[in-house]
């Protein structure tokens, strides 16, 4: 891969999906284009960055940016912050409930990639607010990757971490042509809406705002300006008091906020004065 092309490859991802891409990303990217030129039959990255310049462009951008975007997870992954969720913030916001009026406890789950994030949210509240109602939205800028959450089947080795008990109670187990695979169970689901969203285009289409947000181990792919801009748009759907969690490799330190840091890891929005 030439250098022309390379800065082309950046610019455009930065452009559409604000993931910033060093030098230092050059072998990973050359790496994830060899997908795309398969599937696109194109000859070599000259070629396919020509067709990301023409006019049916818009398709393979979507599929350019899956290809770019990092999806590991696990169910619980960074645990403490579930456990944080269940024993500090759904208290605290059930007490606050009745006389704020809220109808529901709401949960974002900003980037959540194949859904063992939301889902792991899911299981939290299921647990924890029994009686009462709450919902999950779970965005992510992949149509690929929310295509798979929204299935919400999952191969056994991603459940083996999991208690056996928390598998009898949230998950269907497969069998026949399905042996070996793990489905959400319906009433889990439900709870659970899943949407295509570019984090720092216009502003989400939410109506209530959150108790929670969970935007963790995305900053890492974005400069400086950009964290700034979406810890601002973040903070603005969370209600006087809510918690901001991100990943525990990021930190807020660095850039310019309103939110006030707890433990690693963990923010909250100030109450209005």
């Amino acid at each position: 891969m030439r250098d022309s092309e390379f800065d082309f490859i950046r610019e455009l991802v930065y452009e559409h999906s604000r993931i910033s891409l060093g030098r230092d990303k050059r072998e990973l990217v050359s790496a994830r284009l060899g997908k795309r030129l398969r599937a696109t039959n194109a000859p070599d990255v000259a070629s396919y960055c020509r067709l990301l310049q023409s006019p049916n462009a818009g398709d393979e951008l979507g599929h350019l940016i899956d290809a770019i975007s990092t999806n590991h997870t696990f169910f619980f992954r960074e645990n403490a912050h579930f456990d944080f969720l269940r024993a500090t913030i759904v208290p605290e916001m059930t007490a606050r409930a009745r006389s704020e009026r809220w109808t529901r406890f709401n949960v974002w789950s900003a980037a959540c990639s194949s859904g063992e994030e939301p889902y792991s949210i899911a299981m939290t509240l299921a647990a924890a607010l029994p009686s009462s109602p709450w919902h999950i939205a779970a965005t992510d800028i992949s149509r690929r990757i929310l295509a798979r959450a929204t299935a919400a089947i999952y191969p056994a080795d991603s459940v083996e971490r999991l208690a056996p008990e928390v598998i009898r109670t949230y998950f269907q187990r497969g069998f026949g042509p399905q042996e070996g695979l793990y489905r959400i169970k319906q009433e889990l689901r439900q709870n659970v809406s899943f949407q295509h969203l570019n984090l720092l285009e216009g502003e989400p289409p939410f109506r209530e705002p959150f108790q929670v947000i969970f935007c963790r181990n995305v900053m890492i792919y974005f400069d400086r300006a950009t964290q700034e801009e979406l810890i601002s748009r973040l903070s603005r759907h969370l209600v006087p008091g809510g918690y901001l969690l991100v990943g525990h490799s990021e930190s807020l330190s660095h850039i310019r906020h309103a939110l006030r840091m707890l433990r690693p890891a963990t923010y909250q929005k100030p109450f209005a004065s």
